[in-house]
């Protein structure tokens, strides 16, 4: 999922604007596991700049033709590269 160091500060309409992308879909897309964006006490959804990256990272997917199964294939094997290149920095930096 996306970075949780910065707290979410975008309303859905507004993340929704930044991206290109309907309102709908960025609760699909929350249905579906492929962002978590933050929720107020009242539950309205926050999201994050990393939030925002990862519905671009999306919505270029799409424009590929990729499915949403797809895309959260892609999205996990993306994650997993990201963690073992940061395990394989730590590693060079201690040896």
């Amino acid at each position: 999922m996306t970075e949780r160091h910065d707290p979410g500060v975008y309303a859905i309409s507004v993340a929704a604007r930044m991206v290109s992308m309907e309102i709908q879909n960025l609760r699909v897309y929350e249905r579906r596991g492929l962002v978590d964006p933050d929720r107020t006490p009242g539950g309205s959804r926050l999201y994050r700049p990393a939030d925002i990256e990862r519905l671009h990272r999306i919505r270029d997917l799409l424009e590929q033709g990729l499915n949403l199964a797809g895309i959260a294939e892609v999205l996990r094997l993306e994650a997993d590269n990201d963690r073992l290149r940061e395990q394989v920095r730590r590693l060079r930096k201690r040896g």
